[in-house]
């Protein structure tokens, strides 16, 4: 039984270790292609945006001159006509093609040919802008900037700047770059809402200007919470991916800085929403399995650990157990002994019998009767001892008596006792009355020696005075002499 446990124990040890490395390495690969596919969806849309900006570095160089252009001709209008309350904006608009905008020193517009916009105050809405636009104010020169957003509409614009020569107005152009061919070839916004659809985990993806607003969609239908915004302005700053975790939702923060664009613009932040349902649903069929698996593999370890066990254990049981009797043989005497002297410091008596004229039986009876007989004496023995008392069989028809902290007066009693059990077993066999006996001799650890071998060989001498005196006796080896009492 201890073996079988102790098999147990280890393969159940092994195969619980060998499954929860399984399952890790497991979820450590889901985990890994889901952040795989993240990455993916980063590298996408930096590729797509760069291409984007690319063909319009390459293909549109002249978008920037019509406006600088148009500028010029604002200002020559305004040092002619500094009211702007008499400009016709929509004319303005027509001829020139860009929407114009008139932003006043405190970075309000004031005149439109978009009248949405008329009244947005960057000082409140966008603070970054409205202080990029008083150094372009201060300045003087003309300014151009790449992709941007136009707040009431989403629509993704291009602008311009430069302020009127007394300082006091900035004329902002604004060109609309999604009615163009290039935008209809590259546009990054179609490439986002095909990964939003391809990618089941992904809840939203957004491409966001230096003041969090994102391209393609109006600034009223989507601003960004309190805690996305401190990690939006960490990502920023930083140029470092961030990431914040609200509920079963993530929210990774990519910098995104153009090698084309060196204007206000060229700082954008893409936003990833992605959430983790598919990969918990993931995770829990693989622990499902798992504990399946576990449970399989347990069952199969533990019915094959009592197999294997069983095997083994019969073999080791025989080698230190006497096949007929049941009861320890030889090879486990010398260990028991040895333990028994060590352990018990009030002595042991060790007790010899040998069966008298036990081949009588064999020839007579047959050695069926002879191992019955045996067996009885071995069963009929265990039943007096007490529990404590361990008895083995030598061999042959000599059987030890081990037994801790006896007196010479017990073990002499037991031994007598023993004595009549064997002649009544051998009566019972209608054998000659006196012709099978028992013959016994023993020796005390507290009087003749504590040494397992020499206390054996007194013990030994006095069985061997026991059968030279007559046999059916018991004898204790007296120390000092050959002679036992």
């Amino acid at each position: 039984m201890k073996l079988a446990i102790i098999m147990i124990i280890f393969a159940v040890v092994i195969a619980f270790g060998n499954s929860i490395i399984d399952y890790i390495r497991l979820k450590d690969e889901v985990l890994k292609n889901n952040q795989f596919q993240v990455h993916q969806i980063e590298e996408t849309i930096n590729y797509s945006l760069r291409s984007i900006e690319k063909a319009y570095f390459i293909f549109d160089e002249n978008t920037e001159s019509r406006m600088k252009a148009s500028t010029q001709h604002l200002l020559a209008l305004y040092e002619s006509n500094p009211s702007f309350e008499e400009w016709d904006f929509n004319d303005l608009k027509e001829m020139l093609g860009v929407d114009i905008y008139i932003i006043n020193e405190q970075n309000v517009i004031t005149h439109s040919s978009f009248d949405e916009d008329i009244g947005l105050d960057f000082s409140s809405c966008c603070a970054k802008l409205a202080k990029v636009l008083d150094e372009r104010r201060m300045s003087g020169e003309f300014f151009a900037d790449g992709m941007d957003i136009e707040q009431q509409t989403g629509k993704i614009k291009k602008y311009s700047y430069m302020a009127t020569p007394d300082k006091k107005f900035l004329v902002e152009l604004g060109y609309t770059l999604q009615d163009g061919v290039i935008f209809h070839e590259f546009n990054f916004l179609n490439v986002i809402n095909e990964l939003e659809q391809r990618y089941h985990a992904i809840d939203e993806i957004n491409v966001l200007n230096m003041g969090g607003y994102s391209l393609g969609t109006p600034v009223k239908e989507k601003n960004l919470t309190m805690e996305r915004r401190e990690a939006f302005e960490k990502t920023l700053k930083t140029q470092r991916t961030s990431e914040l975790k609200v509920d079963n939702t993530i929210y990774r923060y990519v910098p995104y800085v153009s090698d084309f664009d060196q204007s206000s613009t060229k700082n954008k932040v893409i936003e990833i929403t992605y959430n983790q349902n598919e990969l918990q649903s993931i995770l829990g069929k693989n622990l499902q399995t798992f504990l399946v698996q576990l449970v399989i593999v347990l069952i199969a370890t533990i019915f094959i650990s009592l197999i294997i066990s069983k095997w083994v254990s019969r073999p080791m049981y025989l080698a230190f157990h006497d096949s007929l009797t049941g009861l320890k043989n030889r090879a486990a005497f010398d260990d028991i002994l040895q333990k028994q002297l060590a352990e018990n410091k009030e002595g042991i008596a060790l007790v010899i019998i040998d069966i008298d004229n036990f081949k009588c039986i064999n020839d007579t009876l047959g050695h069926d009767a002879g191992d019955h007989f045996l067996k009885t004496v071995a069963e009929k023995i265990q039943r007096i001892v007490r529990k404590e008392d361990i008895t083995i069989r030598l061999g042959g028809d000599e059987f030890v008596l081990i037994m801790p902290s006896a007196t010479k007066q017990l073990a002499g009693e037991v031994a007598e006792e023993i004595i009549q059990v064997i002649k009544g077993v051998a009566e019972d066999l209608q054998l000659p009355t006196g012709q099978v006996t028992a013959s016994v001799g023993i020796a005390l650890s507290l009087e003749h020696g504590n040494d397992p071998e020499v206390l054996y060989k007194k013990a030994d001498l006095a069985l061997y005075a026991s059968k030279e005196r007559g046999k059916n006796t018991v004898h204790i080896y007296h120390e000092g002499s050959n002679t036992t009492i």
